[in-house]
């Protein structure tokens, strides 16, 4: 078996569900094949999500063009400290970039602020904190564009979708600042059991993804049991964390019901039940 090969269409759910976080435009084929796979097994709506500004933009051209897809946009938390430092020796792997200080941060904020005024945009978003590669060096950089992401949100009246990795306790520490906005999703949930207590008193949607299936990923099962049903979401984050037995191949949207199906025998429910919610929860959270 092929790592490169995509796995197969599992059984398709009987009640449609949404994929909450997925990156089509890093996925082999055209976005209608995407779609069609995923509708083939009732994973009837995705949220594309923008990590940088061209992204942003291909995530709310994609939206305006499909009435299945709902974009998020937003800089990355690693995005922001290589607009504001550069990246002259290719950390981030994306080339080697010149920094361009707090004045670049601000114009391309700027651009996800236009964005994030467009109907079709759902969400602000993924933004956040990443400590697993960004340095201390970074961190100042990425605060600010978290700050100022909260506030796009806010403004906007738009669901802000978050990335931590590495950082929760700073995550949450800002969102309680800055005043988290009304719905805010954890994209590929990573805390404990006792982070996903401390999320459900504040109404944080808390989104799980393929990795919870992963062999070494019981506080991710252990959030999962104790998190309230009305707060939980699946996503794909496709290409990545494909969920097992098919772990590093490449993941998609239609690949939804094998997460789902794992979450559903953690919870101890039947999958249609799960899907039920999701279903419900995610139109809620991204207000679609």
């Amino acid at each position: 078996m092929s790592r490169t090969e995509a796995p197969p269409l599992p059984e398709p759910l009987r009640v449609p569900v949404a994929d909450s976080h997925t990156h089509l435009d890093m996925q082999d084929g055209t976005v209608e094949e995407g779609l069609a796979r995923a509708a083939a097994v009732n994973v009837t709506t995705v949220i594309q999500v923008g990590c940088d500004v061209k992204g942003s933009r291909w995530a709310a051209e994609t939206a305006a063009a499909h009435a299945r897809v709902h974009a998020a946009v937003a800089l990355h938390p690693n995005e922001a400290p290589r607009i504001v430092l550069g990246d002259p020796d290719g950390w981030s792997r994306q080339g080697a970039r010149e920094g361009g200080g707090t004045a670049a941060l601000h114009e391309a904020l700027a651009e996800i602020d236009a964005l994030a005024a467009l109907d079709h945009v759902r969400g602000v978003g993924e933004t956040g904190l990443d400590y697993f590669r960004t340095g201390p060096e970074g961190m100042a950089a990425q605060e600010e564009s978290f700050r100022a992401h909260i506030e796009i949100a806010k403004r906007h009246g738009k669901a802000l979708v978050i990335h931590d990795r590495e950082a929760h306790a700073d995550v949450l520490r800002i969102l309680a600042d800055a005043g988290a906005p009304e719905r805010t999703v954890f994209h590929c949930y990573s805390g404990d059991a006792d982070m996903a207590r401390i999320c459900a008193d504040a109404g944080y949607f808390m989104s799980f993804a393929g990795n919870m299936t992963f062999k070494n990923a019981q506080p991710l099962r252990d959030a999962l049991a104790v998190a309230p049903v009305e707060l939980v979401l699946v996503e794909t984050d496709a290409p990545f964390l494909t969920p097992a037995p098919y772990r590093g191949r490449p993941n998609a949207p239609y690949l939804i019901p094998v997460t789902l199906r794992a979450m559903a025998a953690v919870r101890g429910v039947d999958e249609d039940t799960l899907a039920s919610a999701i279903a419900d929860n995610t139109a809620r959270a991204f207000d679609y």
